[in-house]
């Protein structure tokens, strides 16, 4: 028997490498798209239950309305499940820096009229949706007796007020004016918050703000009723004409002026148009 040297064993051609199913791959591939479509969202849109999309209203309020807007702002998602609001609160001064400076917004809430005006190149019609008081701000129990505004120019009463360029301190110019008083606070505050702050802690005797803002800290300061507190402290709200959600701008701004706001205005303590 002759052998051959060298003589190989056949072996059967490789098979090509098999590829995945299409099925097997389906849950991973919806995996990812989900996972990028989430992250595309990021805030800005959120999703209704339906799997429709919810639009992101961006307000702009001033600060004495953050407690009351706060909650209108939980009750008219429930009412209204494709919108949601996003509030950002500050000085109607800074409010209105922001709008200048380009900052994405639907609608503004400014605490006065002359603010909301000088931003009529930026805004569409404003509606004046709540009202407001000027208080006097004591230490609980009014230790020093403070019962008018002559009483915050009186020798030892350290009184502070809210700063010229915004609402607050315009106002208590005003008051204190067709009060003839004259007033060295010890200090200028950069909103009305401040103001009540600087009382709630001791740092000052008494100082002009608010009613709402007075009520809120109910037990930490004592408002002193104030006779023409009221005179022209007026919130109005416009629609931004760069706003990205226009139409639901004006829906909140309608819905600020109906009654379930109404309520919640006049029990945080605010005056009604």
């Amino acid at each position: 028997m002759h052998h051959v040297t060298g003589a190989r064993t056949p072996r059967a051609p490789r098979r090509p490498p098999r590829r995945p199913r299409l099925a097997a791959l389906l849950p991973a591939v919806l995996v990812t798209l989900a996972a990028l479509a989430a992250a595309c969202g990021g805030g800005a849109l959120g999703r209704t239950g339906d799997g429709g999309a919810k639009a992101t209203v961006t307000v702009l309020a001033a600060s004495s309305l953050t407690d009351v807007l706060t909650g209108a702002g939980a009750v008219y998602e429930e009412e209204h499940p494709g919108v949601r609001l996003r509030l950002s609160f500050a000085g109607s001064q800074e409010l209105a820096a922001q709008i200048r400076q380009g900052a994405p917004a639907d609608l503004v809430v400014t605490a006065d009229t002359a603010t909301m005006e000088s931003l009529r190149d930026f805004t569409g019609p404003s509606t004046v949706i709540a009202r407001n008081r000027l208080v006097i701000a004591t230490a609980p129990g009014n230790p020093l007796g403070v019962t008018s505004p002559g009483d915050l120019a009186r020798e030892g009463v350290k009184t502070v007020l809210a700063a010229p360029e915004v609402p607050a301190g315009r106002y208590g110019q005003r008051l204190l004016e067709r009060h003839g008083v004259t007033v060295r606070p010890v200090s200028r505050e950069p909103g009305v918050r401040a103001v009540l702050s600087k009382v709630e802690l001791g740092e000052a005797d008494a100082g002009l703000v608010y009613a709402t803002d007075a009520a809120a800290s109910e037990g930490r300061v004592e408002a002193v009723p104030v006779p023409g507190g009221g005179a022209g402290v007026r919130y109005p709200a416009a629609p931004l004409k760069d706003a990205a959600h226009p139409g639901q701008a004006s829906e909140v701004i309608a819905w600020l002026g109906s009654e379930p706001s109404r309520r919640l205005l006049r029990e945080a303590g605010f005056l009604l148009p």
